[in-house]
Parts: structure tokens; C-alpha cells; sequence
């Protein structure tokens, strides 16, 4: 994907996002801005990661730990960073993604369809082992910072 498709399809989810997250959260459209801003930023810049440092790592993995590093308690502008994008909802960034999915497996239902019955019971597994797994993972960062 080139740059340019990369900056209007982040445009396009940002202001999406900003849409849900006013409508969803009641926040305030200019306490929203920054945090959706600088979230396209980290998007923007993990995609930019994966395609120009080799080894095939994923653009959502540089996205993740951009996101990670970025925002450990002191690193520097973590605190600002932290700040500005607790105004963004977790919902609000979930309608464009979710969005995006239906209409991509709306497009190519045929190949959906021969897939059969076996991807529900993947889809069950994946989804039931992200959430224990990120459940483990919060227990075990909130309990090293004494928060639990």
C-alpha cells in the first residue's frame, strides 16, 4: 500500500473514530482531537515500521508496541500522551475496524461460505484465548504496579 492510501485511510478511520467517540462517550469534540491524532500518528508510524525494516513483522505488531513503549509510565511524554487519548473510547475505535471487517467478508462472502462451519469454532477459540490471555497479562501488569 503507498503512503498516500495509507494517510487517507487513517484519515478516514480517525475522523470516524471522532464521530463514535462524540456520539458514543458524550466527550467533547476538541478534548477528542488529540488523542485520535496522535492514536493515527502511532498507527501511521508502525505501518511505515513494517514496510521499510525487514523481517515481515506485522504493521499491527509495530502499532502495539509503539503503543506499548510510548506509553510506559516514565517514558518521557508518556503522562501527555496518556492525557490526551484516556478521552478516547475503546468503542469509538472498534465501529470503523468492525465496519471495515463486514463490509471485506460482505465482499468475498463466497470464500466465506467455503469455509464452513470449522471457522466458527476458530473464531470461538481465538476469541475466548485473546481475552484469558489479555486478562493474564492486565492481572499481571496491574498487580506489578500495586494498582491491585
Amino acid at each position: 500500500m503507498k503512503i498516500k492510501d495509507t494517510i487517507i485511510i487513517l484519515a478516514i478511520v480517525t475522523f470516524m473514530s471522532l464521530f463514535s467517540n462524540v456520539l458514543g462517550t458524550k466527550a467533547d469534540i476538541i478534548q477528542s482531537i488529540p488523542g485520535l491524532l496522535i492514536l493515527a500518528v502511532i498507527a501511521f508510524v508502525g505501518m511505515l515500521l513494517s514496510k521499510y525494516i525487514p523481517g515481515g513483522i506485522p504493521a499491527a505488531a509495530w502499532v502495539v508496541t509503539l503503543g506499548c513503549i510510548l506509553t510506559i509510565p516514565g517514558v518521557p511524554g508518556s503522562d501527555i500522551i496518556n492525557g490526551y487519548v484516556k478521552n478516547v473510547g475503546f468503542v469509538a475505535l472498534c465501529t470503523p475496524i468492525l465496519a471495515y471487517a463486514g463490509v471485506s467478508i460482505g465482499k468475498d462472502l463466497d470464500a466465506f461460505a467455503k469455509t464452513g462451519w470449522r471457522i466458527v469454532i476458530l473464531a470461538i477459540v481465538v476469541f475466548v484465548g485473546t481475552y484469558i490471555a489479555s486478562a493474564i497479562i492486565a492481572q499481571c501488569i496491574l498487580k506489578a504496579l500495586g494498582q491491585i
